[in-house]
């Protein structure tokens, strides 16, 4: 968890106004999350406090790539990313989470940390399929494993296999479709 501590920022001392802290996310901030989907990564993260005196305006953004491993051919492979998020911190009495982008903490803290805010919207920009992109209109998923894939694919045609219609059920059928 030390190593988590890099990303906190420090705001009691700051004016109101305006800040900007940068952070890069790299392999070591992954593997502080446990069952993390992301094992590798070099990303740039900046964050834009706005202070104020009744709450704090966090904005994120991060860019850059990870690795992750290819939901067809099971390799490894590069994915950018770039995402945004807004995050709204007001003061209460004791720290709770009211919603995914507002939060209160305490009036005595003078630091938040934002490794899971950052790590949240790493993980919220990934694509939901992971596969390799597409280069002049070809796959660059691994040619051996497609091939191996293709060798062991089954394709069934429907048409054949289908059993004949009872009629009956195309006069239901009429009264559907309002005929």
């Amino acid at each position: 968890m030390k190593y988590l501590s890099k990303y906190e920022i420090a705001f009691k001392g700051l004016k109101e106004g305006n800040h900007q802290f940068d952070f890069e996310l790299d392999d070591k901030f992954f593997d502080k999350f446990e069952n993390s989907e992301v094992k590798k990564g070099s990303l740039l993260a900046k964050v834009f406090l706005t202070k104020q005196s009744t709450l704090m305006i966090l904005e994120f953004a991060v860019k850059g790539t990870v690795e992750l491993m290819c939901d067809r051919c099971l390799d490894q492979y590069n994915q950018e990313i770039e995402n945004k998020s807004k995050l709204f911190v007001k003061f209460g009495l004791e720290g709770e989470e009211l919603s995914d982008d507002v939060i209160v903490i305490s009036f005595d803290d003078h630091q938040i940390n934002v490794a899971q805010f950052l790590y949240e919207l790493v993980i919220l920009g990934l694509p939901i399929k992971h596969v390799h992109p597409v280069k002049k209109g070809k796959s660059t998923c691994d040619p051996e494993m497609i091939k191996k894939l293709e060798e062991y694919l089954i394709v069934e045609d429907f048409k054949q296999n289908e059993e004949p219609v009872d009629e009956r059920w195309n006069e239901l059928k009429k009264l559907l479709d309002n005929k």
